[in-house]
């Protein structure tokens, strides 16, 4: 696997394929003798680079091989991650990018060779030179590879890590990464950009290693400011780029979706991805759990912008699709922060986005604590997204248990990564009873119950079922903005994904395996719901959905169908990687 050879060809495009370019072509390209001799093909290059991945002493060491193989061998790249998504998942993303990006500095020289480009760097003191940024970036790029997506952060809180500020670029890599292997995006048309704002981390401030701008954040006004000369700049150059906002800072998360949503093509995953794969998984669990969705007293342990995210998304629901006027939905969530049960009454300041769901029917009681709150609310489902490691102890999900021994209780510990997460899937099976519906934020291993035997699978409420599927939505049919009804139809879909099998054995999500079948089925769903909402501007997929409605679909209501001509065509849309080294080969040398 040679370094990136450039061709001829006048699309200037690298020929990545390493041994396996044929001799005739090394002969024509004056390689002879100067490369080892033997030809190999795709599968014996993978084997090579699966043995080497394998034999890393830690998942960083993975994470670093990974990342110069993407930046040297697309193709094998990619064909290694969908060979193996369920072990290399975590590599490329949680729970191993959050440590990446804790040391993206001190790795920084070794994920790719020296001047490759893999995204953009935007300091808070260039934001008005972006234009000129955004060329230099043209120019590093092939000819045609105009980028239809970006992820980007100010890596003010990564996953449950805090302000890392530039090193947050490690999220943004990954996450288009879980774009083009779950949803087939074209890897060469994905643009990770960090705006490299400051960072409020001494920890940061005072490394002599960091590559960012050593200096605090600014203000409100000047980072408002700042974004909106970035975005303007980007969506200038790119007008249809589908733009993710991702782990920015609570207040930032909300302002910037409320600020932009209508404006521009854009979505937030901490905000509204976060609540599409919960909705999906609760969907599932109620189906499970033996008590009616009205029914369900549903408890929030962690308030931040995907907290009430999530529980927005599950009041939509429960209004859509149960019936429940909305202020009685509203009132079968509480919140637990840090000062205890959110309520109007408890004499501090909420943030605006707690607000929703401060509770005015608590009188005199104010619950300082979990423990007190769930005494006081007896829930049926317990949500964590605090970023407090094991805040559902022993204590907490016994009492869960015995609060709901007529129906399965649901516990979904989301916080990210493993070392934030509330409970462990072992943990909630042990002290269930092993009756626990359970969805995590992070991979946990599957868990032999010890009497029985029987291997139970966890639920992981991983943002990657839904994301990815958004983003190939967006990009076929081009709807004008992202509606909360896009995004729950998404929520429904996925739901309706599961197999037969996975329903019969307690399951909440489809296989990891299954990805990219359940990515093109949800992706289906999302341009259906487009199209009914008259939000799609890609002619050719309104005509596609409106010669082939989806059976059930009677209203523009979000149902999650799709029809098999557009599954069919999506299927077809979708990038992946080369079969054989003919299809990389330029037809002139």
């Amino acid at each position: 696997m040679a370094p990136s050879i450039q061709t001829a060809s006048p699309t200037k495009k690298p020929l990545s394929v390493g041994t396996a370019l044929p001799y005739a072509t090394r002969t024509a390209m004056h390689l002879k003798g100067l490369v080892p001799s033997a030809v190999e093909d795709f599968s014996a290059q993978e084997a090579r680079a699966r043995e080497q991945l394998r034999s890393k002493g830690t998942d960083l060491e993975k994470y670093i091989f990974l990342s110069w193989l993407r930046n040297t061998n697309l193709n094998l790249f990619y064909r290694l991650v969908l060979g193996n998504l369920k072990e290399i998942a975590p590599i490329i993303y949680t729970p191993t990018v959050g440590q990446a990006c804790q040391e993206f500095s001190h790795i920084y020289p070794f994920l790719a060779p020296p001047n490759a480009v893999d995204g953009l760097y935007v300091p808070l003191n260039e934001v008005d030179n972006i234009g000129e940024i955004i060329q230099n970036y043209k120019e590093s790029i092939p000819e045609g590879d105009v980028p239809e997506i970006t992820v980007i952060t100010d890596g003010s809180r990564i996953l449950g890590l805090g302000d890392l500020g530039m090193n947050g670029m490690g999220i943004p890599v990954g996450k288009l990464q879980l774009y083009v292997a779950a949803a087939g995006l074209d890897p060469r048309r994905c643009l990770p950009i960090v705006l490299d704002f400051g960072t409020d981390n001494p920890k940061y401030l005072e490394d002599p290693l960091y590559l960012g701008i050593r200096q605090k954040r600014p203000d409100d006004a000047e980072f408002y400011a700042a974004t909106e000369k970035v975005l303007t700049g980007l969506t200038t150059a790119f007008p249809e780029i589908f733009i993710q906002f991702e782990d920015f800072n609570t207040p930032h998360a909300f302002g910037l979706l409320e600020q932009w949503r209508d404006r521009i093509l854009c979505f937030n995953d901490d905000i509204q991805g976060t609540g599409s794969v919960i909705l999906a998984g609760f969907i599932s669990a109620i189906k499970l759990a033996g008590i009616p969705a009205k029914d369900q007293r549903v408890l929030f342990v962690g308030a931040g912008s995907a907290g009430v995210g999530v529980a927005k998304q599950l009041v939509d629901y429960l209004v859509i699709e149960h019936k429940i006027p909305e202020e009685q939905a509203k009132a079968m969530f509480w919140f637990v922060d840090s000062r205890g049960v959110i309520t109007a009454n408890r004499g501090d300041t909420l943030a605006d986005h707690k607000v929703y769901f401060a509770r005015t029917d608590n009188g005199d009681t104010q619950c300082k604590n979990l423990e007190e709150t769930l005494e006081y609310v007896k829930p049926t489902a317990l949500i964590g997204l605090s970023t407090i490691h094991k805040a559902f102890n022993e204590k907490i999900l016994s009492r869960m248990n015995q609060l709901n021994q007529e129906a399965r209780p649901i516990i979904f510990p989301l916080s990210n990564p493993k070392t934030k997460a509330e409970c462990t899937f072992e943990e909630a099976m042990r002290f269930t009873d092993n009756r626990v519906l359970f969805a995590s934020g992070t991979a946990f291993p599957e868990y032999t119950i010890p009497e029985t035997g029987e291997v139970r699978v966890p639920g992981q409420g991983n943002n990657m079922y839904v994301f990815p599927p958004i983003g190939l939505g967006a990009k076929l049919a081009k709807p004008t903005r992202i509606t909360d009804s896009l995004v729950f139809a998404v929520s429904k879909a996925l739901s309706n994904t599961l197999s037969a099998d996975e329903i019969a054995r307690g399951e909440l999500y489809p296989r990891i395996e299954r990805i990219r079948e359940t990515s093109a089925q949800v992706t289906a769903a999302f341009i259906h719901q487009a199209v009914r909402e008259g939000l799609a501007q890609s002619q050719k997929w309104i005509d596609l959905v409106n010669a082939n409605p989806a059976s059930s679909a009677t209203s523009s209501a979000p149902d999650g169908t799709y029809s098999q001509a557009v599954l069919d065509e999506v299927c077809n849309n979708m990038w992946a990687p080369a079969e054989s080294v003919q299809q990389l080969l330029p037809t002139k040398l």
